[in-house]
């Protein structure tokens, strides 16, 4: 009937132009109040029959047939009057009505959003439990959800498309993976579910916590950025180094001087705790001090201030059994820790040539979009920039051609002169320590500072200028620059172990020369000084003296009492004395050989007949083969040390830690990249091979002394006793039941040790024949990959 009406009205032809618009909108305004309470009302029925498909899982199907059907008459009876109302409106009245439109659309958007949220809340306390099925099919949209947030990124779509489906699903996931529970249960996994998303957090903020906690972690990025991973690899052993020595601190100065230092008897209590009383006078002078005699000398920091009383204090800590142990237990964690990072790198490094495709991946794929930080950004440039140059160095090295017999001419040359270098450098080292002989014969009070340090000086200057040397003459070869590092440090570890093992053999000659001359008044003395010392225990604790002597008691000063010589002692100054003069060496040549070399290049290339920086001298290139094996030789000396010195760990660390801040300032103020920047992190395990070889040559001589010399009979733990290991022995036998020392004796037999040994050697043979199989099928794998 109102339709009908709408026809049948008579229109007049003429009116007013004011009356006709002003009839116009009134019916304009009509039509409009009219679709907006049908669109309304759609939008509520288009609102309900969303939730009765979504959420009212239990909803027969005839009777969402009846609705759909209801649904779709009542919208086309709504777009018929929606096209009459048109009809009737014209010009300015379209505009009007698309403009309702809009209002209309954002109206029905914004009621859908607040009807879902309502809707959420209403249908979990008005619903009743769902079925299997449908809790099946929830939860298979929920994982599809799950999926397509993990794997949006990659997906080919604009930007906006890909936020407002993560928006979409991730508030389908939150409303919906609570649901998933049965009746009671469902609070129970919705709980669940929000714990284990907050887990996930947690660990992810963990992660990076730990990659935040890691020692000088930007430092290394920043130099690896700009001057390579060669450079870079340097100073990840220099951290790895610090680790190490770290444990070796915390157990000897933990196990070893603390408690000496705490619960032992306190200086000058003891003669071996005393300063002799003809060095009093200079024992506090520093020249003394920097010689680490007087007063360094008779405390903790030395073998010999420790007293061979079985235990110490209230705790009854046994003293020579800890400071055996702990010398064992550095070696052997040593050895653990270094053959077990070597393992490590050698499973990183599944074999095979991964530079397929080098430059595309590179160009497209090297950038990480998530850097938000400006300097991170140059550093991140200036990475790319030098990983391209290093694979350009591998590119043109794979294809380069040369003069095969030139360069065998050239290679001969090269190993000729390193060998008359190494040689030289061993008759130089020879004819110092013959020299130090003498010296020592005569006295070293009659000589300066010179002839008393001329071994460690000769011995560190050597280290200094002929990797430099090795240097000049591995250009002759022409190898490929890993190649030709790792010939460089073989040549440098070749200079430094001579070194070492000179100045360790330099050292028992003087101790067995000193025995020699003065073996007819050794025997005299540790009779009187034992003597002597009976007196004074005697005088000191029972008030008398021996053989029933009715005298009075004999007070003897400790300062006073002769003692004999004490060769640990002396080994373990030797090493710290050796220790301190590289450490100083490596900052002069490093305030000296970079900084002030740069500041000349820097300020007198302006005024200077050639160009300095691009001619002679030019500012310095990180020597890597030099510093590397720096690190390796000091580590060999501070194992081999050790054991006569606690304090060497100490020092170490404090080495380390100080070169880590002055060579990075060094590399990033003073030096440039080196001409030819290549790819070095495969190095990592040929350092630690040198170190493991190291580690076993530095362990001679130790196991030598422990195992043969008798210790000194009025100084260190072991004195009174005729081999060191005869500590363990009287533990044992202590200690410990009697049937314990009877399995110990058997198992330290020859006849057990043999095979036990035999088997290691076959087990590691097998293991290494293993991951050779391993890394076989690989490299098969990555073929069949490509």
């Amino acid at each position: 009937t109102h339709k009908g009406r709408k026809r049948a009205a008579p229109r007049p032809r003429r009116a007013h132009p004011r009356r006709r618009d002003r009839n116009g909108d009134e019916e304009d305004e009509d039509d409009e109040e009219g679709t907006r309470k049908y669109r309304k009302n759609r939008n509520r029925r288009r609102g309900r029959a969303a939730e009765n498909e979504g959420g009212d899982s239990d909803m027969e199907p005839a009777k969402a047939k009846k609705n759909q059907a209801n649904q779709k008459s009542k919208e086309g009876d709504e777009e018929e009057e929606e096209e009459n109302g048109g009809k009737s409106s014209k010009g300015k009245n379209e505009k009007k009505d698309k403009k309702t439109d809009k209002k209309g659309k954002k109206d029905k958007a914004n009621k859908k959003k607040k009807k879902k949220s309502g809707s959420g809340s209403d249908s979990e306390s008005e619903e009743e439990p769902m079925t299997e099925e449908e809790l099946a099919k929830l939860k298979e949209e929920v994982e599809e959800k799950k999926k397509l947030i993990a794997t949006l990124r990659n997906k080919p779509w604009k930007m906006k498309k890909k936020l407002s489906v993560l928006k979409e699903a991730q508030i389908f996931v939150d409303k919906f993976e609570g649901a998933l529970g049965k009746g009671k249960g469902k609070k129970f996994y919705a709980y669940k579910v929000m714990m284990m998303k907050k887990w996930m957090k947690f660990q992810r903020d963990f992660e990076n916590f730990k990659t935040a906690c890691i020692p000088w972690e930007m430092k290394i990025k920043e130099i690896e950025s700009h001057f390579g991973s060669s450079v870079a690899s340097y100073f990840i052993f220099l951290r790895w180094m610090y680790g190490v020595n770290m444990i070796l601190f915390g157990l000897t100065f933990g196990l070893i001087m603390l408690p000496e230092a705490l619960m032992g008897k306190p200086y000058g209590s003891l003669p071996r705790k005393t300063v002799p009383r003809a060095e009093e006078a200079t024992a506090m002078n520093f020249a003394t001090l920097w010689d680490f005699s007087g007063l360094a000398q008779y405390s903790v920091l030395f073998y010999g201030y420790y007293n061979n009383q079985r235990t110490i204090g209230w705790l009854k800590f046994r003293m020579p059994l800890s400071y055996f142990l702990v010398g064992v237990g550095c070696i052997g964690y040593s050895f653990m820790i270094v053959t077990r990072t070597m393992a490590k790198n050698a499973n990183d490094d599944g074999g095979g040539d991964d530079t397929s495709f080098n430059f595309s991946w590179k160009m497209f794929t090297s950038w990480d979009y998530l850097i938000g930080n400006p300097e991170t950004a140059d550093n991140k440039f200036a990475s790319i920039t030098t990983s391209f140059k290093e694979a350009i160095v591998e590119e043109q090295e794979s294809r380069k051609e040369e003069n095969i017999h030139l360069t065998r001419f050239l290679r001969v040359l090269a190993n000729f002169l390193a060998l008359c270098t190494l040689a030289g450098s061993g008759y130089l080292i020879f004819f110092v320590v013959r020299r130090s002989q003498q010296f020592a014969l005569e006295g070293l009070e009659n000589y300066g500072w010179w002839e008393r340090n001329e071994v460690n000086m000769v011995m560190s200057l050597l280290g200094m200028f002929c990797p430099t040397l090795f240097d000049v003459i591995s250009s002759l070869e022409n190898y490929h620059p890993r190649i030709a590092l790792r010939w460089q440090l073989g040549r440098i570890f070749a200079l430094f172990l001579g070194n070492l093992y000179t100045f360790i053999i330099a050292l028992m000659d003087e101790i067995n020369l000193k025995a020699r001359y003065l073996l007819p008044f050794t025997l005299e003395e540790e009779k009187i000084v034992k003597y002597n010392m009976t007196i004074w225990e005697a005088s000191l604790y029972n008030g008398t003296i021996p053989e029933n002597s009715t005298a009075p008691p004999i007070l003897v000063d400790p300062a006073d009492v002769p003692r004999g010589p004490c060769w640990e002692t002396m080994v373990g100054q030797e090493f710290v004395r050796l220790t301190v003069s590289d450490m100083m060496t490596t900052y002069i040549t490093i305030l000296i050989g970079d900084f002030l070399r740069a500041v000349f290049v820097r300020f007198f290339n302006y005024c200077w007949c050639w160009d300095l920086e691009y001619g002679f001298p030019s500012y310095s290139e990180f020597d890597i083969s030099g510093n590397v094996l720096g690190l390796i030789f000091n580590q060999g000396m501070i194992w081999m040390g050790s054991f006569y010195a606690p304090c060497l760990p100490a020092i170490n660390v404090f080495r380390l830690h100080t070169s880590m801040y002055l060579q990075c300032w060094a590399v990033m103020c003073c030096n440039v990249p080196q001409e030819r920047v290549f790819k070095a992190s495969r190095s990592n395990n040929f350092y630690m091979a040198m170190l493991l070889f190291i580690l076993f040559l530095s362990t001679l001589p130790v196991v030598y002394t422990v195992v043969s010399i008798p210790p000194s009979f009025d100084c260190g733990p072991f004195s009174g006793k005729t081999r060191m290991y005869d500590v363990i022995g009287e533990t044992l036998e202590l200690d410990f039941p009697s049937w314990f020392g009877k399995v110990f004796g058997y198992a330290s037999n020859p006849g057990v040790i043999l095979p036990f040994i035999l088997l290691m050697v076959l087990s590691l043979y097998y293991l290494n024949a293993t991951s050779k199989s391993y890394k076989e099928a690989n490299l098969e794998l990555k073929k069949k990959i490509q």
